[in-house]
């Protein structure tokens, strides 16, 4: 589908890692030179949710979430299943799902993808009713985002803040005694981590979990049973270095829709990197080509559906499959835990877990 000469509103989350106040005219010129009229609203993160409904609301057919991997979850939560296109202005920290779909990262580039108007349809994971377009977790990585945002409202700076994010969870750390349930799953495990993958994430050398497909119609779990303090500090140095193939004891493999129970009344869940605290127990589920994009001409991250697929294993330690999740996915989350970019809604301490 192409919504070329559709109206197209831009949401510029002022708290966005690359978003000073020359982005709006620079944005505004970049499409102006496309051959696009737009809507620009400076919103940030206690108004964007709102601000993207009213837009679509008000008609817009094509909703640009200018800001990072946050910006683009508040957004998307609002045109899931609707048929209005979510884009992208990659203006955050990390931009992982700007990069997945193939959007280039400058301003001016990314205007002209935006023109064009070519959509594609995705996955998106959902958690208790709430969204996710690139992952979810909970254990180390959440308490690490949480951590970190509790320094900043501090006054520490961003860095500094995850530094001291970094030693405070390292020194509390415990593994979590979950339990998975459905789609074929039985699995009680006492884990750092669960990730969830909104479709596969690879990792190779320094690429910190990219995606080769958006559209497979499955979620990648991601669990390390068993796993010390240690180990996982074993695990960041072999996924640095780009040697995950000597990592051991990881576990992934695909669902559709699972139950996780983490044994407590509430959890810290991130969700794209914001956390939020959930009842337990956690019902998450994969939404088949639920949220309509903007892309390049010419992109692959989305294929049909083959419906090729398998069982995994365990064998000598490590997780063997017959399709195409790996346990070298696995070892992105601990590569990506002292990372977070800026991001919309309002988070605070994790309950015990």
């Amino acid at each position: 589908m192409n919504v070329e000469r559709q109206p197209i509103t831009i949401l510029l989350n002022s708290h966005a890692g690359s978003c000073d106040p020359a982005v709006a005219m620079r944005v505004r010129d970049a499409f102006t030179a496309a051959g696009r009229d737009v809507t620009i609203v400076i919103t940030d993160r206690t108004r964007i949710v709102a601000d993207s409904a009213q837009a679509h609301r008000d008609r817009s057919a094509v909703i640009v979430a200018g800001g990072g991997d946050g910006t683009v979850n508040a957004v998307a939560s609002t045109l899931v299943g609707t048929g209005a296109a979510l884009s992208v202005l990659p203006l955050g920290t990390l931009n992982h799902f700007a990069k997945d779909l193939g959007m280039p990262l400058e301003i001016e580039a990314a205007a002209r993808v935006i023109a064009a108007g070519r959509t594609i349809d995705v996955d998106v994971g959902e958690v208790n009713g709430r969204c996710f377009v690139n992952n979810s977790s909970i254990g180390i990585y959440a308490r690490l985002v949480s951590e970190r945002r509790a320094q900043e409202r501090r006054g520490r700076t961003k860095w500094i803040a995850a530094g001291v994010a970094v030693v405070r969870v390292w020194g509390r750390y415990r593994r979590l005694r979950v339990a998975l349930r459905g789609d074929g799953l039985d699995r009680t495990a006492r884990t750092p981590f669960v990730f969830v993958g909104n479709n596969e994430y690879q990792l190779s050398g320094f690429e910190l979990g990219g995606r080769q497909r958006l559209d497979a119609g499955a979620l990648q779990v991601c669990v390390a049973p068993g796993m010390t303090r240690s180990g996982v500090a074993r695990m960041i140095a072999a996924a640095v270095l780009g040697r995950i193939h000597t990592i051991d004891g990881l576990e992934s493999f695909p669902a559709t829709e699972f139950t996780l129970d983490a044994g407590t009344r509430r959890v810290g869940v991130s969700l794209d990197g914001e956390v939020v605290v959930m009842e337990n127990p956690l019902r998450y589920r994969i939404r088949p080509a639920a949220l309509r994009v903007i892309v390049p001409g010419g992109s692959r991250r989305t294929r049909p559906t083959t419906g090729e697929g398998g069982s995994f294993r365990t064998r000598h330690g490590r997780v063997a499959c017959e399709r195409s999740f790996t346990s070298r996915t696995c070892t992105s989350i601990a590569s990506i835990a002292t990372w977070s970019p800026r991001l919309p809604g309002r988070s605070g301490r994790l309950p015990p877990t």
